[in-house]
């Protein structure tokens, strides 16, 4: 009864093994950490860039910007307001569209690049293709059988 456990945990670990290393799982994965790695670069670039200029009519901080939707709230920043009473945090979900338009823009753009090479190589003229040893030896046959009948 052990030997039959041992035996079906061994086929499923074997199962799990062959799973995991196929190739589209793998390059999930990668797809999976880039992505993350990409995500924080474009946060940043939206903190940090974009938004501080978009700021620049009110102040720096515009994820700070929000709408009162109760009198009761008269904190002047979004954390002490929310505690107040409910507001419209527009601020924080303009950072968020902003953020999709950069990702939305970037893949668009990376979609393009790769889009033209694959154009470009598509239409490339493929280098001369050397004949076989068949098609040599066929050549070769052709041309005496030809030759003979003259």
């Amino acid at each position: 009864m052990a030997e039959a456990a041992t035996s079906a945990l061994s086929r499923t670990l074997k199962q799990f093994r062959d799973f995991a290393l196929k190739g589209n799982v793998v390059d999930l994965a990668f797809a999976v950490i880039i992505g993350a790695a990409f995500a924080k670069v474009v946060d940043s670039l939206v903190k940090d860039i974009i938004m501080p200029i978009i700021g620049m009519v009110g102040s720096a901080d515009f994820s700070n910007y929000f709408l009162p939707l109760s009198r009761n709230v008269t904190a002047t920043n979004l954390a002490d307001a929310q505690k107040q009473g409910p507001v419209l945090a527009w601020g924080s979900f303009a950072t968020y569209v902003v953020n999709f338009v950069i990702v939305a823009a970037a893949l668009f753009l990376l979609f393009k690049v790769i889009s033209n090479l694959k154009n470009r190589l598509a239409h490339e003229v493929p280098a001369e293709v050397l004949p076989t040893r068949q098609e040599v030896l066929l050549a070769e046959i052709r041309d005496l059988l030809a030759r003979d009948r003259i």
